[in-house]
């Protein structure tokens, strides 16, 4: 088989899955930036929670992370990739603006750390098989990498931006900006793509 050059996914005919593709990437990756790189400044100095205190907290988001990643993996495969992101991602949304906007007490926050973790992450396990599923084989390794890690590089300036907006109001409403309209964003495109569950790779 002939290896096209990497320009072919940008051409009209798969262009439209490669700028989806990339945007649900952005999203993914830059919702989980946003959240995960400023919890630990958002526990000190909005809640007054201590560095040794805060460990507690994170030690809820990690366990959330992980238990995510094993059941984000389980329900890609029961009830598709596309199901996955959109229910993550609207999870994701509750969550966070529960955790950033809602004046609740620690021990609330300590809990709710688990589903933040759960939600914030759990649709990676997805990710590369979506990805992978959707260009076709000839494409397959430009498109996976182009759109995974534009992803990467456009959702790794979220965590900056979060400190810029935090000039202009609190931060944990610009860490709720920045992770809400990522998490639209992945939403908004999973919902664009279509399903690729049970798609033979060899047949495309």
């Amino acid at each position: 088989m002939d290896r096209p050059p990497i320009w072919r996914i940008f051409e009209l005919d798969i262009l439209g899955t490669t700028v989806l593709a990339a945007l649900a990437s952005t999203g993914a990756q830059g919702g989980y930036y946003a959240i995960t790189t400023w919890l630990p400044t958002f526990l000190r100095n909005d809640r007054q929670i201590t560095v040794i205190s805060s460990a507690g907290y994170l030690a809820f988001l990690i366990a959330g992370s992980f238990a995510g990643y094993l059941v984000g993996a389980w329900l890609a495969d029961r009830i598709g990739r596309r199901p996955l992101f959109l229910v993550f991602s609207a999870g994701a949304i509750a969550v966070v603006l529960a955790y950033t906007q809602l004046n609740i007490p620690n021990g609330v926050m300590l809990v709710l750390g688990f589903p933040l973790g759960f939600f914030a992450s759990g649709y990676f396990s997805g990710m590369g098989p979506f990805l992978t599923e959707l260009f076709p084989t000839a494409m397959r390794g430009s498109g996976q990498g182009f759109c995974y890690n534009f992803g990467r590089g456009i959702g790794a300036l979220f965590p900056t931006l979060v400190g810029y907006l935090s000039g202009v109001m609190s931060l944990a409403s610009a860490i709720a900006v920045f992770a809400v309209v990522a998490y639209a964003v992945l939403f908004g495109a999973a919902f664009a793509l279509p399903e690729t569950r049970g798609r033979m790779l060899d047949s495309i």
